[in-house]
């Protein structure tokens, strides 16, 4: 395993939707005894989510999947972290989460090119590729990225990167791993990234924890019960579908819906090769794995 932290960005509706209240109905305009610049301070809930994770420097998958969101249309947009680290698109992958993401968290890979994680840590091939990002990254980046937490409980569902236990190192690929996660969460609805695999665990009424990977399509409601979900990888996924991968989550119904989007492995994989980093992290973005 490659894979503990740390400022999440302005929550609010996305620019150009509609006024909804919490279920998602069109609101009438209406007169206010408020002046209009205490009415524009005040921060609307998001109703509809998209909600991402592990970037990782791969631009046309993090361009196609926002693409499919814009498509969508949501009212928030939240990454779950790391932005960087594999590809070789670090800058521009930065660059357009700091404009299209309401909120961002910080990853494993992420505090490792901003000297706050041991590189000791990773794989060999994920070491090359920090090391190579801390080469290459701006300054610029390196700001925006130290400024993140890698988690955030201020909103209906929790979000980490890892885990609500441990938000930097620890997988949630287990029923038992789950157990202890969802005895450690907050709030009843977690989100995590981190091990590039879709896929949910639930709890309900005291019961056992059960769980299974979550392919494109799956629909889900999370209204009853405990739920950890992931929304699967963006740059690099790990469960046999090289598509990248999202989630839309409604808060207002809590229906979840994990979809998958082609993009031009090609252009990845031959920024990766030109980079000069290791063949084996642009071949693996062909099978998912």
């Amino acid at each position: 395993m490659d894979e503990p932290v740390s400022r999440p960005q302005h929550q609010g509706r996305r620019t150009g939707c509609d006024d909804r209240d919490t279920y998602g109905q069109r609101q009438p305009d209406t007169m206010s005894l408020h002046s209009q610049d205490t009415l524009e301070s005040t921060p609307v809930p998001p109703v509809r989510v998209a909600i991402l994770s592990d970037v990782h420097g791969n631009l046309p998958a993090f361009q196609a999947v926002l693409a499919d969101i814009d498509k969508e249309g949501v009212d928030a947009i939240w990454c779950l972290g790391d932005l960087v680290g594999y590809g070789a698109q670090p800058d521009e992958c930065v660059a357009l989460a700091k404009e299209a993401c309401d909120l961002c968290l910080i990853g494993n890979h992420d505090l490792v090119v901003v000297d706050r994680l041991d590189i000791s840590e990773f794989s060999m091939n994920a070491a090359i590729a920090a090391t190579w990002t801390k080469e290459n990254i701006a300054k610029e980046s390196v700001d925006f990225l130290t400024a993140l937490e890698p988690v955030d409980e201020a909103h209906p569902a929790g979000l980490y990167h890892a885990s609500p236990r441990d938000p930097v190192w620890e997988y949630v690929l287990s029923s038992t791993i789950a157990t202890g996660c969802l005895d450690a969460m907050t709030p009843r609805v977690g989100a995590v990234g981190h091990s590039h695999v879709a896929l949910y665990f639930t709890r309900r009424a005291g019961g056992d924890v059960s769980g299974d990977q979550a392919p494109g399509g799956t629909e889900l409601d999370l209204s009853d019960g405990e739920w950890i979900v992931n929304p699967g990888g963006v740059g690099q996924p790990r469960d046999g579908d090289p598509r990248a991968a999202w989630l839309l989550l409604d808060l207002s119904s809590w229906r979840a819906t994990w979809r998958r989007v082609e993009y031009p492995i090609d252009d990845a994989a031959r920024a990766i090769q030109q980079a000069g980093l290791p063949a084996a992290l642009s071949d693996r973005l062909y099978y998912g794995q």
